[in-house]
């Protein structure tokens, strides 16, 4: 399908991913323009992540129709993090908003979040402070936000929530895979989009088919945290990680097998058959593993220095 052009500026992108969601397009799209049309040219982005139902066929005929509406189509079910990178790297709003295709969330919602992206902000979360899901999905969610939140720094109670609005600069300098979504404020952050804040949204219940909710994504969720965690802190000097343990590990290790020979040598007392013998030799040889790996770490880091360039926001 061939993307449409126009010379125009517009206003404001809204990226929508889809997965069997055929019977909430059209509503959906509707909904879009009675909250935007009014105030802001825009257009909607909807990525279909490899919908099994006849959601692709429902999008085309809305692009037929509306010029301001276009479609993407996955081969397969690659996820919600690639749906959304593939819709921003499309867009060219001057803001960008992003939004769940099963109707819960309300578009009436998005010029107040874009007025508070024109007051200075760089991302407005929505918080769904009332929600309509079961509570096998509401408690684990709010653990996950607390954990997040406390890890994260950023003061927002619903990382989960689809409903965001940015400015077009931010997901031109962040980039989306695995589970990602979930963490945009905090790649956000990381490239110094600091003002982050959150808009208390409606959540409606939802009105067609059923959630694609699974346990499974909070555990996916949660390693990419530590993964994402991981790479903010330490990409650019994998030492101060390995290291840190490395030396620790040969501190304890040295200290244990400094008291095994002073009881062999000094105290004469038998040592091959004495387990701290063994735990000091093993904290020793991690220790020193752990030092190598730092150091490769940052011998590969090297290499790549060019990709790891800051990003100039300003020059005067």
């Amino acid at each position: 399908m061939e993307t449409k052009t126009s010379n125009s500026p517009i206003d404001i992108s809204v990226v929508v991913p889809v997965y069997n969601e055929e019977e909430s397009l059209a509503e959906l799209s509707q909904q879009i323009e009675d909250a935007l049309s009014r105030e802001y040219s825009y257009e909607i982005f909807f990525v279909d992540d490899g919908s099994s139902d006849t959601s692709w066929s429902e999008i085309k005929k809305l692009s037929e129709k509306h010029s301001n509406i276009h479609g993407i189509a996955f081969s397969h079910n690659y996820g919600k993090s690639a749906a959304l990178q593939a819709g921003f790297e499309a867009s060219k709003g001057t803001y960008v908003v992003t939004m769940d295709s099963d109707l819960q969330d309300d578009p009436a919602e998005v010029p107040e979040m874009i007025q508070m992206l024109k007051d200075g902000y760089d991302l407005v979360s929505g918080w769904k402070k009332e929600r309509h899901d079961p509570i096998s999905k509401t408690i684990p969610s709010k653990f996950f936000n607390y954990v997040t939140r406390k890890v994260a720094g950023i003061e927002l109670h619903d990382f989960n929530c689809g409903l965001k609005a940015y400015r077009a600069e931010v997901v031109e300098d962040i980039y989306l895979y695995g589970e990602l979504h979930r963490y945009i404020p905090m790649l956000a952050k990381k490239e110094g989009y600091t003002r982050i804040t959150e808009k208390i949204v409606e959540h409606h219940p939802r009105k067609y088919g059923k959630t694609k909710f699974g346990l499974s994504r909070f555990m996916n969720g949660f390693l990419d945290l530590v993964t994402l965690t991981f790479v903010q802190r330490y990409l650019q000097k994998p030492m101060h990680f390995f290291g840190t343990i490395g030396v620790l590990m040969l501190l304890i290790g040295g200290g244990i097998n400094l008291y095994i020979a002073y009881t062999k040598l000094i105290l004469g007392q038998a040592i091959g058959d004495r387990p701290l013998l063994f735990l000091g030799i093993l904290l020793m040889v991690l220790g020193v593993q752990l030092l190598s790996t730092g150091l490769l770490g940052e011998m590969i880091n090297k290499n790549n220095v060019e990709g790891q360039k800051p990003r100039i926001r300003e020059k005067v």
